[in-house]
C-alpha cells in the first residue's frame, strides 16, 4: 500500500538514479567484460590444446569449416570483450569536464554510448557462442568412424582394407574405395600374414 512517505522516498530514489545511472552501467559492463574475456580464453585454450587432435580424423573440408567457425567465434568474443572494456572505462584520453551543464550533457551522451556498446557486446557474446557450438557440431557430425585397416598376405597376392571379420575359417576384408569397395574373403589355409596398417 502506497503512503505519502514511501512516495517521497521513491521520488528521492528516482532523482538519485539520474546521478548513479552511469556508474551502474559501468559495473554491468565490467561483468560482461569479465565473462567475454573468460569465454575467449577458454575457446582459445580448447582450440590450441584439443583442436589439432580433433581435426585429425576429419575430412579436409569439414576441418576447414570447423577451424573457420572456431576462429570466427574467437574474433567475435574478443570484439565483444573490447566493446565491454570501452563501455566500462570510456575512451582513453577523454577530457574531464568541470562545468555542470557540460558534465550533464556528456553524461547523457556517455550513457547512450555505454548502452549501445553493451548491446553490441551482448550480441557478440551470443554470436560467438553460436559459432563455437557450430564448430563443435561440425566436428561431431563429420568425424568418420574408426576403421581397422589391415594388410593380408597370401601366397599369390596382398589385400589391404578394413577388417570386417576374422575367425577360424578365414579373414574378411572390405577393400577398395567408393563404388569399387567390396568384400574379399581369404580362407584360413591361404593366410600367410595379417598386419594392422595406418593406411592402404
Amino acid at each position: 500500500m502506497s503512503t505519502a512517505q514511501s512516495d517521497r522516498r521513491w521520488a528521492a530514489l528516482a532523482r538519485e538514479l539520474e546521478f548513479s545511472q552511469l556508474p551502474e552501467l559501468r559495473r554491468q559492463a565490467e561483468g560482461w567484460r569479465t565473462g567475454l574475456t573468460g569465454l575467449s580464453t577458454l575457446l582459445a585454450v580448447l582450440t590450441v590444446v584439443k583442436g589439432q587432435e580433433q581435426l585429425v580424423g576429419l575430412p579436409e573440408g569439414a576441418g576447414r569449416w570447423a577451424m573457420g567457425l572456431a576462429g570466427g567465434a574467437f574474433v567475435v568474443l574478443v570484439a565483444g570483450a573490447l566493446l565491454a572494456v570501452r563501455a566500462a572505462h570510456g575512451r582513453p584520453g577523454q577530457d574531464i569536464l568541470l562545468g555542470g551543464q557540460a558534465l550533464k550533457e556528456w553524461t547523457g551522451e556517455e550513457i547512450k554510448r555505454v548502452r549501445r556498446a553493451l548491446r553490441w557486446a551482448a550480441g557478440c557474446c551470443l554470436l560467438g557462442l553460436v559459432l563455437a557450438v557450430s564448430a563443435t557440431g561440425v566436428v561431431w557430425t563429420a568425424v568418420e568412424p574408426a576403421r581397422h585397416l589391415v594388410r593380408v598376405s597370401t601366397p599369390s597376392a596382398e589385400v589391404c582394407g578394413e577388417l570386417v571379420k576374422a575367425d577360424g575359417k578365414g579373414v574378411v576384408v572390405r577393400a577398395g574405395e567408393g563404388a569399387e569397395r567390396r568384400l574379399r574373403t581369404v580362407p584360413q589355409g591361404q593366410l600367410v600374414s595379417l598386419a594392422p596398417v595406418t593406411a592402404c
